[in-house]
């Protein structure tokens, strides 16, 4: 499974989000889920800095250990075809930093949240959904 994230160093949510994707994922990855984090320059230019920079502050400030994306464009025409999937999906299109797409192994989008909804109050979608990956690989066995 999969959240994935359009982040932003620069935003009112990033630290209390950084902070909670990497709980998340030291919790409960990286077998059975990951937080792919998108960077996106769109919304208050709140995201600058090069790839690079981006990747450092995550890692070093927040102790980011998953994957972190290039900047890109995550809505409107020019949104990469990853997030064109989530929108068409989902019919929920990013307007701010730090949306948030819970994703299955099947690549079947679960859910969306936008900004405001933080990773604490989804954590129990995720978690669920990891549950019965879990089980049904051990019913395979």
């Amino acid at each position: 499974a999969s959240l994935v994230v359009n982040v932003a160093s620069e935003c009112g949510y990033t630290d209390s989000h950084y902070k909670a994707l990497q709980q998340l994922q030291r919790d409960l990855g990286p077998y059975h889920f990951n937080v792919l984090a998108f960077p996106c320059n769109q919304f208050g230019q709140q995201e600058p800095d090069s790839n690079k920079e981006i990747e450092s502050f995550a890692r070093k400030n927040y102790g980011a250990s998953f994957p972190m994306f290039s900047k890109t464009t995550v809505s409107g025409a020019g949104a990469i075809p990853a997030f064109k999937y989530l929108i068409d999906s989902t019919g929920e299109e990013p307007t701010w930093n730090f949306w948030k797409y819970l994703v299955d192994p099947n690549g079947k989008v679960v859910k969306a949240w936008d900004s405001t909804v933080s990773v604490e109050e989804i954590r129990p979608y995720v978690t669920e959904l990891v549950r019965k990956i879990i089980l049904k690989k051990k019913d395979e066995l």
